[in-house]
């Protein structure tokens, strides 16, 4: 199969790859929230994004940072993207995106970036534009500023129980600090309090002026059980739509039957299947 050569993109296709993130607003959102914040120079970005098409028809994107996640991969855009990157060394620490693209990149870069941690190869997409149609619980709000203290450990639990590493590994948890006080500091971090604890937290993790994007969805172990999750979540969404975005999204692992039951009362629906991997 021949496939044209993947190049570097730079500020001068911006719109170019605006237009493209617009096609797929949930699953590239991550990227484009990077784009509209950074823009495409990899200096400032922190990462490169490699092109395949031409240079009036861009097809396909793949986004290479601290995560790799291609958008709108056709086929032979993910042989050259792979092609490409066998000869690099990994660097980032996942491949996260529409499964079909993520599994046939990651099956033709095994064997050079090796082996994985977790292959996690059907994790529904999300998303919703209305209001939930459950109540939602008054006493979940966004965090403040001086509450960062109290949601750290809540959100070192969550990531150590869904990532399987603890983000206090590599640095002492300093850069994941600075992410969560960014996300309250923003006004995207939620949580409900008993007794100054949290017993469920949020996050808008990714926000794009298509959809807020919940990640880190997390609630106490002693707390499972009791069905506050649904009303939980509710709050968040009904906060995104009226106050940040004109849809929330999220995607959730595939085995996760009880976040998918909340998700659903909540009014998400599929659209899509993502795919990850995780070193």
């Amino acid at each position: 199969m021949l496939t044209m050569p993947v190049r570097q993109l730079g500020e001068s296709e911006r719109r170019a790859v605006e237009r493209l993130l617009d096609l797929d607003p949930y699953a590239g959102a991550q990227v484009a929230e990077r784009v509209a914040a950074r823009g495409l120079a990899w200096w400032r970005a922190e990462a490169r994004i490699l092109g395949y098409g031409s240079r009036r028809n861009l097809e396909s994107i793949c986004w290479l940072g601290g995560n790799l996640t291609p958008v709108l991969a056709s086929e032979p855009a993910v042989t050259a993207f792979a092609e490409q990157l066998s000869g690099q060394e990994r660097l980032c620490s996942s491949i996260v995106g529409r499964a079909d693209a993520v599994l046939e990149l990651w099956d033709r870069l095994s064997a050079y970036w090796g082996p994985a941690r977790d292959v996690r190869p059907n994790q529904p997409l999300l998303a919703t534009d209305a209001l939930p149609a459950v109540a939602p619980d008054p006493d979940v709000r966004r965090v403040r500023g001086s509450e960062v203290d109290r949601l750290f450990p809540a959100a070192v639990a969550m990531y150590t129980e869904e990532v399987g590493v603890s983000p206090l590994a590599e640095d002492g948890g300093r850069g994941y600090r600075r992410r969560v006080t960014e996300l309250v500091r923003a006004g995207r971090a939620y949580a409900r309090f008993v007794d100054g604890r949290v017993v469920f937290k949020a996050e808008l993790a990714v926000v794009t002026r298509r959809t807020a994007q919940v990640q880190g969805v997390w609630v106490a172990p002693e707390w499972r059980g009791r069905g506050i999750a649904t009303a939980a979540m509710a709050a968040v969404v009904r906060d995104a739509l009226d106050r940040v975005a004109p849809t929330v999204s999220l995607y959730v692992n595939d085995f996760n039957l009880p976040a998918r039951r909340v998700y659903e009362r909540c009014g998400f629906r599929p659209v899509g299947t993502l795919a990850t991997v995780l070193f």
